[in-house]
């Protein structure tokens, strides 16, 4: 019996800690243009972005219906945001280990994006299944202004 347990307690961690199990327990960030002289984003801060959600299924990614950018069907108008303000964790999480004017991957397990609850609905302009890991393809935009000085 005792064995048992042992082996449910392995596997248990494996599913929780290893990607290919079921799922990773913290935010990954993938740089997929860095900005090494951006300024960091911090949390409370001002910022915009172009974005575009996909509830990952193993290896693949699957469209939310939420973007941004109009080459995927949003409206082309970046997404307001403040870290910390209104926000899942995960994306703050993300956002914090970025700079501006990069575009990443933000990879979000899903106890820290909508956990246990469905968004949107099915059938509708956007949807993500309860307990979702999710991917936020996010692009910091240079702001205006500051770029201009």
């Amino acid at each position: 019996m005792s064995k048992l347990v042992v082996l449910l307690f392995v596997a248990v961690t494996l599913s929780l800690a290893h990607p290919g199990f079921g799922g990773a327990l913290e935010v990954s960030v993938e740089t997929l243009k860095p900005n090494p002289d951006g300024e960091t984003i911090v949390k409370g801060g001002s910022y915009e972005a172009h974005v575009t959600l996909y509830v990952e299924n193993g290896d693949s990614l699957t469209p939310a219906g939420w973007s941004t950018r109009k080459n995927e069907g949003g409206n082309g108008k970046p997404f307001k945001f403040s870290p910390g303000v209104g926000l899942i964790q995960g994306w703050t999480d993300g956002v914090l280990r970025m700079k501006v004017g990069e575009r990443a991957k933000i990879h979000v397990p899903a106890h820290l994006g909508y956990g246990d609850k469905e968004m949107g609905r099915k059938g509708g302009a956007w949807y993500i299944p309860a307990n979702s890991n999710l991917c936020f393809d996010i692009e910091v935009l240079q702001d205006k202004a500051k770029a201009e000085l």
